[in-house]
């Protein structure tokens, strides 16, 4: 007759994430949620967690060696002005607390493979840094148990996320777009959007929505186009846009790359903007103030998102809670040339 073994002696003194989640049967995701003070933890759960941290004490976990005076940065691409702008909000914190920025580029795609996490977990950073992309539960909890803080740039999925994020007031952003295009006088306005799974893009349609049905016009939804983010889709969407019977007066694209594919289009078809079509877009890239006509944007600030990111990173490796989980900066629309009272 076999003998069960023992269950093995739980570990001696204050306890880290690692060890409160093995003892709780729960995630490091949702023990780190109990230590930093997060809500979004069901009530027995947390008084679980709790009582296990007063009756052991809780213990950040020792690394095997000092962490590297980096910031591991991981964009879903590098391409474009988008990628510049947060880049020169991390090497501005960067280089205040004299740290170095680590680039990972995932050509394209939003979710790193495993190798990735390896190479992080080898490098030891101060902290993590997504940028337009996420982690699998899996490689965020590795992060955790290794005490690695993980901070959400411009987060591309469901906003209740595990991590710290940083993002833009992009339902505010597409409101003002909308009131806009209402006072010039518009009312057949199409929007192309961003791909649906994107928080932003989601965020950015809903707001402009909301914009119309304040002002007493509506959104047919004949004229709005899901885009990718890519001059390619603005170009295409708007072709098809401008050959219907009713065309539309106005357009709002939901970043600047999809506004000058609006242009192109613009252009082969011989529509003038603003005087046939006025076209607002999102972003305010730099290249926008010298697009032909400067084009009227949703200025979003990149640069300060990508200084804020890095802050919390700074904060978090130092053992710092956080006064806020989610910090969303104000957007601004710009007004330039692109955008004028339609027609007759």
């Amino acid at each position: 007759m076999s003998v069960s073994p023992e269950p093995a002696e739980p570990p001696k003194g204050p306890l880290t994430i690692a060890q409160l989640a093995a003892l709780a049967g729960v995630s490091t995701a949702t023990v780190s949620k109990v230590v930093n003070g997060r809500s979004d933890v069901a009530a027995a759960t947390r008084e679980q967690i709790e009582a296990l941290i007063r009756e052991r004490g809780y213990r950040r976990q020792r690394r095997a060696s000092k962490s590297a005076p980096l910031i591991d940065v991981l964009f879903h691409e590098l391409r474009g002005l988008y990628a510049i702008e947060v880049l020169n909000g991390f090497e501005e914190v960067a280089r205040e607390h004299r740290l170095g920025v680590v680039l990972s580029e995932l050509g394209g795609r939003h979710t790193p493979g495993q190798g990735w996490v390896e190479d992080v977990l080898a490098r030891r950073p101060k902290g993590v840094v997504s940028v337009f992309s996420a982690l699998t539960l899996e490689q965020s909890e590795r992060l955790y148990s290794r005490d690695i803080p993980l901070v959400l740039l411009d987060p591309t999925g469901d906003p209740d996320h595990d991590a710290p994020s940083i993002g833009a007031s992009n339902w505010n952003g597409g409101l003002t777009a909308a009131r806009h295009l209402v006072g010039l006088g518009h009312r057949r306005i199409a929007v192309v959007t961003g791909p649906d799974r994107m928080e932003a893009s989601r965020a950015r349609l809903d707001g402009f929505r909301a914009g119309l049905d304040l002002a007493g016009a509506t959104l047919d939804p004949a004229l709005v186009r899901n885009g990718g983010f890519e001059i390619v889709g603005g170009r295409e969407h708007t072709l098809e846009l401008l050959r219907l019977d009713d065309p539309p007066t106005a357009i709002f694209a939901c970043n600047d790359g999809m506004a000058l594919g609006v242009y192109h289009a613009a252009a082969m078809l011989g529509v003038r903007v603003p005087r046939d079509l006025s076209v607002v877009g999102f972003d305010d890239m730099p290249q926008a103030r010298w697009m032909i006509p400067p084009l009227t944007t949703v200025h979003q600030p990149l640069k300060e998102m990508g200084a804020a990111a890095a802050r919390m990173i700074v904060a978090l490796a130092a053992g710092e809670a956080l006064e806020q989980q989610r910090l969303d900066l104000a957007t601004e629309l710009v007004v330039r040339d692109s955008t004028a009272a339609p027609a007759g």
